[in-house]
């Protein structure tokens, strides 16, 4: 692989890379604090969970969902409500939430996938709607998240007697090893299978070499989380979701679906995939993850008001292009819009520790965010020259 050919394969990863430097000399080290380390995972939760559902709608052909933000502020105003003035069941509720995000998915998806209503239209109305009942729900009022079960559910951290009862979290670190571990064995094993297979096997050097640093970052990450808390809760919930996404997307034909749709409708169609079903199941499961957001969001903040998941869409978006989808669609996946959320958030963080004026944030974050469209938009010959 030439050095052309390696900047533009991995331009973000090297982007974050420099990012992360950047404001760890701005910052004078405190980036890498390891209350902030955790604290940019925590903060970034809800960009990543409504990323994943994002690239689905992304990949059918560039189109998005507006309507998430009013989705989490919807889901939060419900759950906080039922536990604040009903005293429901914490996992009663929280089951109540998400399916009331999948039927405003489902709502969605219908018009969208077989009325055939522009999705930026259907979603636009939905953010006005939502936002509207979340804050009738709420009574225009901020209302507090106090049941423990459901706090203890999405913003506690994981304490194992024994391993975490001194300042130092050691089950974070011993989780982090196993995880590094297991990556670097899948490069083995990976390569076995292929082998066995007879597909081409490329050079061991330059994969283990991947796979290791990805593995030390695995180690240096779960280093901090011990010197703080330990492993958050909410870190769980949001792997969870990126590697079912990441499955879906890269090993069932259901995934291929919608990367046949953004790459070609009509062929699709004449190949006999309901295409139909796939923008139906893509805005079905972007306002599932809505859901789940607004619920994570509830929980760390502990409260739920008439602005909560504001512009949440703004960011989902803008990490899912940065990562590398296409803004035409058919092609993203769920590491790039990983990497995506993860490059945002390192640059909210950095600039807010800086105390960076907030004016100035939006600046930043909206340059970056058309320099990544424009890349992808050049890099791929996508300008509308002959």
């Amino acid at each position: 692989m030439n050095v052309k050919s390696f900047v533009k394969k991995y331009t973000m990863v090297i982007a974050l890379v420099a990012v992360f430097i950047l404001f760890g000399l701005l910052t004078h080290g405190r980036l890498l604090y390891p209350q902030n380390m955790s604290n940019l995972m925590l903060q970034n939760s809800y960009v990543l969970v409504l990323a994943c559902g994002m690239l689905l709608c992304i990949l059918t052909g560039g189109n998005i969902d507006l309507s998430v933000g009013s989705t989490v502020c919807l889901v939060g105003a419900l759950a906080a409500q039922l536990m604040d003035k009903s005293g429901m069941n914490a996992i009663l509720v929280i089951f109540i939430c998400l399916m009331v995000g999948a039927v405003i998915g489902g709502w969605q998806g219908f018009w969208i996938g077989y009325v055939h209503i522009p999705p930026f239209i259907c979603t636009l109305s939905g953010m006005f709607l939502f936002r509207g009942l979340g804050r009738v729900i709420l009574k225009s009022k901020t209302v507090p998240v106090k049941d423990k079960t459901f706090l203890n559910i999405f913003a506690s951290y994981v304490q194992i007697p024994g391993l975490d009862d001194n300042k130092i979290k050691w089950s974070a670190l011993i989780i982090g090893i196993v995880i590094a571990l297991i990556i670097l064995i899948t490069v083995f094993t990976g390569r076995a299978k292929r082998a066995r297979k007879g597909y081409a096997v490329g050079p061991l050097g330059s994969e283990l070499l991947k796979k290791v640093i990805i593995a030390a970052l695995v180690v240096f990450y779960s280093w901090k989380l011990a010197n703080y808390k330990g492993i958050p809760v909410m870190l769980i919930w949001v792997l969870a979701v990126v590697f079912i996404y990441a499955f879906i997307t890269s090993k069932t034909a259901l995934g291929r679906y919608f990367y046949a749709v953004g790459g070609n409708e009509k062929a699709t169609k004449l190949s006999g995939i309901d295409t139909r079903k796939v923008y139906f199941l893509a805005y079905l499961s972007m306002s599932f993850l809505a859901g789940l957001s607004g619920l994570l969001m509830a929980a760390r903040i502990a409260s739920v008001n008439g602005d909560t998941g504001n512009a949440f869409e703004m960011d989902a978006i803008g990490s899912c292009f940065i990562g590398g989808a296409s803004a035409y669609g058919g092609s993203g996946t769920v590491a790039g819009i990983c990497i995506g959320a993860i490059f945002l958030g390192v640059i909210n963080q950095g600039m807010s520790i800086i105390g960076l004026d907030n004016n100035w944030q939006y600046i930043v974050k909206g340059a970056v965010l058309l320099v990544a469209v424009i890349f992808d938009v050049v890099s791929n010959h996508k300008t509308g020259k002959a």
